[in-house]
């Protein structure tokens, strides 16, 4: 054959052809394996060490399904009806596109930015969410301690298992929101208005979005309610989960801070206290209650954008309630180029629904986000592991934030832009 004229040739003009090294045998050695041995000490943390095994978001939510019941699992992780925007929201992260930028020194990477005039370490905000501690037992005290830990803002919502009093001695630090649902009861809501200010919030979040509560199927077929009732079915699911029962029988009552009425399904309290009759004339009552930043969460158009723009809001934050309410709503990130056109530059835009990664928050930023709100991130981290959990999902985010910014070329968020970025076609 030519291969062996070929050898035939060299071995006549140079001798035989040495022996490739790497086919010889030998016994190996002690030295030869040790090396490739990885024998860790075994941990007495173990739940803390199976949430710092997690690598992603996804992780965190495998662990949280494996670790709390049913009911509270599809409470954080479903959404309404066919749960249609949901799936849409995570198609369009799906496909957005980077276009990178090469030869750049990206040797320092800045993430700090401002919010509201206030400074923040990374550019995105541990949203508003409720019954935080039916999730963990931890509940928003961990939260807010991750974020005051790492200069993050966090969001207290109305409906949080927390009082904006307690979280704000808990955690002393730390630059808070708090969310406001507007009460039938005007002179309740004017009260809790008083104690958000007294303890020294930064910034109001009006929800505009939920006059009556959406059609959540996994809520009815779980029969959740708040706090869980003991039926036949969640003594069962008590064998699954001990742990989870223990923490909560265990510790404080699970009652909601700001609401006399705490027992029922999320659609009776929501029915309960929410005022239906919310217009344009109750944004622009907050804003002569309020001498701080006024966040208005639940737009979902670029006209109403510029209305309540034009009331006296600081900031519109566009949401659909992760798809918890109005199923088919729009997707934020799909209209946000329109809004940031219909509202003046001094209005800031945030966006959230369905952030799972570092890599979502800066497509939503390349696309014109002041900021991106998350929210069911850090609640499969809260039930995979309490604190530790939301710790991992902290690391997790900002990790992926850093690594996307120098592949993608720029060494600060306030670089980030639209030329960036582009959504491919299905």
């Amino acid at each position: 054959m030519a291969a062996d004229r070929v050898r035939n040739a060299a071995e006549s003009e140079s001798g035989p052809l040495p022996q490739n090294p790497f086919k010889l045998r030998h016994v190996p050695k002690w030295n030869d394996v040790s090396d490739f041995l990885s024998i860790r000490a075994p941990r007495l943390d173990y739940s803390r060490a199976r949430v710092e095994a997690c690598a992603d978001i996804w992780d965190l939510r495998k662990l949280a399904r494996r670790r709390t019941p049913l009911a509270v699992f599809d409470y954080v992780d479903g959404s309404a009806a066919s749960e249609i925007t949901l799936a849409r929201q995570r198609d369009l992260y799906s496909r957005i596109e980077f276009e990178p930028r090469v030869l750049v020194d990206v040797a320092n990477v800045k993430t700090r930015t401002t919010i509201l005039g206030v400074e923040s370490d990374w550019p995105f905000v541990f949203g508003p969410t409720g019954f935080t501690r039916m999730m963990n037992h931890e509940g928003e005290v961990a939260v807010g301690r991750v974020a005051a830990r790492h200069g993050v803002h966090f969001a207290l919502s109305t409906l949080g298992t927390t009082s904006p009093e307690e979280l704000r001695r808990a955690v002393p630090g730390g630059r808070k929101m708090f969310q406001l649902y507007i009460w039938r009861d005007r002179a309740f809501s004017r009260e809790l208005l008083a104690r958000v200010k007294e303890s020294g919030y930064d910034a109001l979040i009006l929800t505009v979005d939920t006059p009556v509560a959406g059609q959540r199927l996994r809520d009815v077929r779980n029969g959740f309610s708040i706090p869980p009732r003991l039926t036949i079915k969640t003594l069962m699911d008590m064998s699954l989960h001990p742990a989870w029962w223990f923490n909560l029988l265990t510790t404080p009552p699970l009652e909601f801070a700001s609401l006399s009425s705490t027992g029922g399904t999320v659609a009776e309290l929501i029915g309960q206290v929410f005022d239906p009759q919310l217009t344009m004339a109750d944004v622009e009552w907050l804003r002569s209650e309020w001498d701080g930043p006024i966040v208005i969460k639940g737009v979902q158009s670029s006209s109403d954008a510029a209305r309540v723009a034009a009331a006296g809001a600081d900031a519109v934050l566009l949401s659909n309630h992760g798809g918890r309410q109005l199923d088919r709503a729009p997707v934020p990130l799909e209209i946000l180029p329109g809004v940031l056109e219909a509202v003046p530059e001094n209005v800031e835009v945030f966006i959230d629904g369905g952030v799972m990664s570092g890599g979502d928050i800066v497509a939503g930023l390349c696309m014109g986000a002041k900021a991106v709100f998350v929210g069911r991130a850090y609640l499969y981290g809260i039930m995979a592991g309490g604190e530790a959990g939301v710790e991992q999902t902290m690391k997790i985010l900002a990790k992926d934030i850093t690594t996307q910014m120098v592949l993608l070329g720029v060494d600060d968020v306030s670089k980030l832009d639209r030329s960036m970025v582009r959504v491919r076609e299905r």
